[in-house]
């Protein structure tokens, strides 16, 4: 006996998905073109021919059905018997759906095992949520309230504004112009009556030298002499005291340099549909040696969840997906794809992603 498995988590109630498992137009959307057999309603002749793992049309009957959550198909495929079980299982974020194939005459080989397999988890993980999202958007009340949408915006306190702002603004410019003509008033009230005078050591300190060679006898220490000697004397010190003082704040106050992280990784979305995308992690290693511990950590945005991942190991922590997985090379990198649902319609990129705690390039 050889079994063929495959499932996906799925943010859509169980009839939706029941839905999408026995409607022969929407099956034919996300898996495989079906029709009816004339004469047996419960019987359906799927077309995959020519997809990976099938090397003819599957003839397939109901052989049990309990709705929305068990559905087992006998299958003939040009004289290869199998049972296929679908199980639909209610969860908090909606359901799980899981497809199980066992041979009961005949067998696959191993170029057609796994092909078939890998076609499986891409119709549950890929195709099929696409539907049901299409499905979900079907039912999507786009007018919100009984009038419908309006294309004109409520602009009445736009407008309340636009119509006080002349008569506010000119009363506005007036007061600060008062405001400004009697700080300026005071000011000049206060200045002292004599500071035209303030700019006098100017001229006396050139008139110093005839003064004092002049009256060398009559004033030997004249008070134009002293002004000058602690103005040189202060201008003098202070020159010293700044180029000293600065360089030795800055050299004291400058952290030493980050070391340089051993691996980097760049966020891409790759694909985006409506209630979910897929995203891609490139872990890349710079240095000279094989890395093997790193941890990448992707925060979601608020109602979205990881469907299936490839290329890491990943675990779930509230709202954050840590991935880890085996050393990356010297020069060498690791990609990782991750598949994402999310409740709006518009899917929301991650909101954060970090490797060892730098932020990914990228997002």
């Amino acid at each position: 006996m050889i079994e063929i498995g495959a499932q996906v988590d799925l943010s859509h109630p169980p009839e939706r998905v029941w839905l999408a498992l026995t409607d022969r137009e929407l099956l034919g959307r996300w898996f495989a073109e079906a029709e009816t057999v004339e004469g047996v309603p419960d019987r359906m002749l799927l077309h995959t021919a020519g997809l990976p793992g099938f090397e003819a049309n599957v003839e397939v009957e109901v052989a049990e059905r309990q709705e929305p959550d068990l559905l087992v198909l006998a299958c003939d495929e040009a004289g290869r018997l199998s049972e296929l079980t679908c199980t639909v299982t209610a969860t908090k974020q909606g359901c799980r759906l899981e497809l199980r194939e066992v041979s009961t005459h005949g067998a696959w080989s191993a170029e057609q095992h796994d092909p078939r397999e890998q076609q499986f988890r891409q119709a549950l993980t890929v195709r099929l949520p696409a539907i049901l999202d299409w499905l979900a958007f079907q039912q999507v009340d786009l007018r919100r309230a009984d009038g419908g949408l309006t294309a004109e915006l409520p602009l009445i306190g736009v407008r309340g504004r636009a119509g006080r702002n002349p008569r506010r603004r000119r009363t506005l410019v007036a007061v600060v112009a008062g405001v400004v003509l009697v700080a300026g008033t005071a000011a000049w009230v206060t200045l002292p009556p004599d500071s035209k005078p303030a700019a006098a050591p100017a001229p006396t300190a050139t008139a110093s030298p005839t003064v004092t060679a002049g009256r060398t006898a009559v004033a030997p220490t004249p008070t134009p002499s002293a002004r000058p000697s602690r103005t040189t004397a202060s201008a003098t010190t202070r020159p010293s005291l700044t180029p000293s003082a600065k360089p030795s704040r800055t050299a004291a106050s400058l952290p030493p340099p980050p070391p340089p992280a051993p691996v980097t990784a760049r966020y891409e979305t790759d694909s985006t549909r409506l209630f979910g995308y897929t995203g891609e992690i490139v872990v890349e290693n710079p240095g000279g040696a094989p890395v093997a511990d790193w941890t990448v950590v992707v925060s979601l945005a608020e109602g979205t969840t990881v469907d299936d991942v490839d290329g890491a190991n990943w675990r779930k922590d509230g709202r954050s997906i840590i991935f880890t997985g085996a050393a990356v090379r010297p020069g060498g990198s690791q990609r990782i794809s991750f598949d994402v649902r999310d409740s709006r319609p518009k899917a929301r990129e991650p909101e954060s992603c970090t490797i060892g705690g730098q932020p990914c390039a990228g997002l």
